[in-house]
């Protein structure tokens, strides 16, 4: 996977999870290889980040640009394929109307219930998980794996025994890692990598942005941002509030590595720190959130195709108008501004 001459615009990408709103970095990701001016340095991921992750870096090995958009087109046609079988539906009226929540679904009420009093060891003895066959029919893992070509990729998980994240490295990656990246504890049985036992990356790293500083060539992050950090009114029903906890617990390691890096980068601004030993980061952030805050907790679930698409056209459009307004800034300037959004949260 060589960079192409002419390139000249480098950046690191810092892909979250959220379930099928994977389908709206799917968007983003499709948006930026159509465009082609960016080399991609390096890609972070976690739950669904890591599967666009491992799909994109696929593609990008067999057909460079375009050859990333069709994987990831096709993974996730693959996913809302396999989604079928769901007893989790939605009525035609609902379609119509462009209510892509679940929360009201007799299937997805009783789902819930299951999830709050029973194990996945007792409702999924066998372990069975459909993104298993899926990633591995669209992942060939020795190639990813390889090195040599200055294309570095990470991958998180959370350690279940000390709570700690791992990040993995390229020659690392496996199936088992993605799968540990993306278990959720209530629906998948801990997996199992060398003796050690992992859930879902996002409760310690979502995703990790440290590996950036000491392992890529380029000054750039680029988040493309799922979860809401910002959720006005207080939530009142269990679900609810089970999704806004779940937000705040999936976002507060990203808002402490935020935090690190401002904090970083103002030191070595007042030149407290040398800037030969320390490295200042330009952060960027792809996200859209008055079109993503609204969709409920079970639209996390929904692998309807109709949604998946609608998803990616967000994710399309959100980085359209952000290449348009700050292409040029990048390698330049920072267009996240961490203090204003400290300021925000009261942080």
């Amino acid at each position: 996977m060589a960079k192409r001459r002419g390139l000249t615009k480098s950046v690191n990408l810092a892909l979250q999870g959220g379930g099928a709103h994977g389908a709206f970095t799917w968007g983003v990701l499709d948006k930026l290889f159509e465009d082609d001016r960016i080399w991609i340095q390096s890609i972070s991921g976690t739950s669904a980040g890591a599967m666009n992750a491992v799909v994109a870096a696929q593609g990008m090995y067999d057909g460079r640009a375009q050859g990333a958009r069709d994987s990831l087109r096709a993974f996730w046609k693959a996913v809302s394929d396999a989604g079928r079988s769901s007893p989790i539906k939605r009525s035609p009226l609902d379609m119509l109307m462009g209510n892509w929540s679940l929360d009201m679904s007799p299937s997805y009420l009783m789902l819930d219930i299951m999830n709050r009093v029973s194990s996945p060891y007792q409702t999924n003895p066998f372990n069975l998980n459909p993104m298993s066959d899926i990633v591995e029919r669209f992942v060939d893992f020795d190639k990813i794996s390889a090195a040599g070509d200055g294309f570095t990729l990470f991958l998180s998980a959370t350690n279940v025994e000390t709570g700690r994240i791992r990040v993995f490295e390229r020659k690392e990656i496996t199936l088992d890692v993605v799968l540990a990246s993306a278990c959720l504890p209530f629906m998948f049985h801990a997996v199992e990598i060398d003796g050690e036992h992992y859930w879902d990356g996002g409760y310690t790293g979502n995703p990790a942005l440290s590996p950036f500083a000491k392992n890529s060539d380029s000054d750039d992050i680029m988040i493309v941002q799922i979860n809401p950090v910002v959720r006005p009114g207080v939530p009142k029903t269990a679900q609810e509030i089970l999704n806004r906890v779940n937000e705040i617990s999936f976002n507060s390691s990203l808002l402490r590595e935020l935090r690190s890096i401002r904090d970083m980068n103002a030191l070595i601004d007042a030149g407290e720190l040398s800037p030969k030993k320390h490295r200042a980061m330009r952060v960027h952030m792809i996200e859209a959130r008055k079109k993503m805050r609204p969709l409920g907790a079970s639209s996390k679930l929904n692998a309807e195709w109709a949604f998946l698409e609608h998803l990616c056209a967000i994710g399309r459009d959100a980085a359209g108008t952000w290449l348009a307004n700050h292409f040029d800034d990048l390698g330049a300037t920072s267009t996240l501004d961490l203090d204003e959004m400290f300021a925000e949260i009261g942080a």
